[in-house]
């Protein structure tokens, strides 16, 4: 599976582009400010309906323009093609269209077109807090168990409900019917985050023997209350001082992802090439296993490939990412950081001030 096409209308500082991919490695190539990262932002929009870069809608549709549109088709294996449409207006209204039917949600967007993201904020996943290591895991539990979604949904919509209750000092037994729910489904959904986190861990070990071969790793996961205690008793047991918080102190929005090297936590001992390494890894490895278990394809979006990177390091991660076959969308500034990558199958995309033209 591979995003074949993709148009983009006023998005950013790119006014119109019609763009076709090769299903292997696209380079976006030009100087900082030119609008090279905002093809990449195009790209993950149109698979989560939102910005890895802002929030505001505002400061992504182009100004004085009404909406952004962005369309593309995505082909699999057998050339079939399906079409994938967003448009965000000014106001914050959002279209989807998938297979021209409209009025889908972002998650089934997600669904059809999984992608990677790896730039330079993409330290957070490591060394920011436990909610980007949550959203490492609950990225892999969307694609691998077809009820997560709903049920993570649900959760929210509970500790929502029982934050109320807690807030306006209600008796036990008021709350009490919203813990026999959130229990038995935080219970569910923390059994397949941490098979979900063994199995990831592994395959991230497997990749690090390349990449990190120094570095010995160790991995645990934190359910977000303590190990051995079932949730409801600990909910019971936790009932006056989240009556005093006025919120549910512990549970499965508390849950984090542990990485140790040496049994220090790795932000603390790891280099940033070390630490870009690292994440490198924990996104290809959720690539793999989401095309072992379901068969799609992940594609990966690389912003500023040669950042914290020496060239041997960056040729390990071009033999990985080669050996994946996956498609690639890598951005940089100079051609020369895309030598050790570029295949005869590879289309390279030259932008200057929101122009996009690709090389012949």
């Amino acid at each position: 599976m591979a995003l074949s096409l993709l148009n983009i209308l006023h998005f950013r500082n790119i006014d119109n582009a019609c763009l076709e991919f090769s299903p292997h490695i696209n380079f976006i190539v030009g100087p900082n400010g030119c609008g090279k990262t905002s093809v990449l932002e195009a790209i993950y929009y149109l698979s989560r309906g939102r910005s890895f870069r802002t929030q505001l809608a505002t400061r992504i549709i182009q100004y004085e323009r009404p909406k952004l549109v962005l369309f593309g088709k995505i082909e699999d294996a057998n050339t079939l093609e399906l079409p994938l449409g967003v448009s965000r207006e000014r106001s914050g209204k959002i279209e989807i269209q998938i297979g021209g039917v409209k009025g889908q949600r972002v998650a089934k967007l997600a669904q059809e077109l999984p992608l990677q993201l790896i730039n330079p904020e993409g330290f957070e996943l490591i060394t920011g807090g436990p909610k980007f290591r949550r959203a490492f895991i609950d990225w892999g539990m969307f694609y691998s168990q077809p009820k997560f979604y709903q049920i993570w949904q649900r959760i929210k919509r509970i500790n929502k409900q029982r934050n109320v209750l807690l807030k306006a000092q209600a008796d036990y037994s008021h709350i009490k019917i919203w813990d026999e729910e959130l229990s038995n489904l935080t219970e569910e959904i923390t059994r397949w985050r941490r098979e979900y986190v063994i199995i990831i861990a592994q395959k991230v070990i497997s990749i690090c023997h390349s990449f990190l071969p120094e570095i010995e790793l160790n991995f645990s996961f934190y359910q977000g209350w303590e190990r051995h205690v079932p949730y409801k008793e600990y909910l019971i047991k936790h009932y006056a001082r989240d009556m005093q918080l006025g919120y549910s102190f512990g549970g499965s929005h508390k849950a984090d992802l542990k990485i140790k090297a040496l049994g220090i936590p790795v932000e603390d001992i790891l280099s940033r090439g070390q630490l870009k390494l690292l994440m490198c890894a924990l996104r290809l490895a959720q690539g793999q296993y989401l095309t072992e278990t379901t068969g799609k394809q992940c594609i990966y979006l690389i912003d500023d490939f040669a950042s914290e990177l020496d060239m041997s390091k960056r040729a390990l991660l071009v033999q990985t990412l080669q050996n994946i076959n996956a498609q690639v969308f890598v951005s940089c500034i100079h051609p020369k950081q895309m030598e050790e990558m570029y295949t005869s199958e590879s289309k390279v995309f030259h932008v200057k001030h929101g122009k996009i033209i690709l090389e012949k």
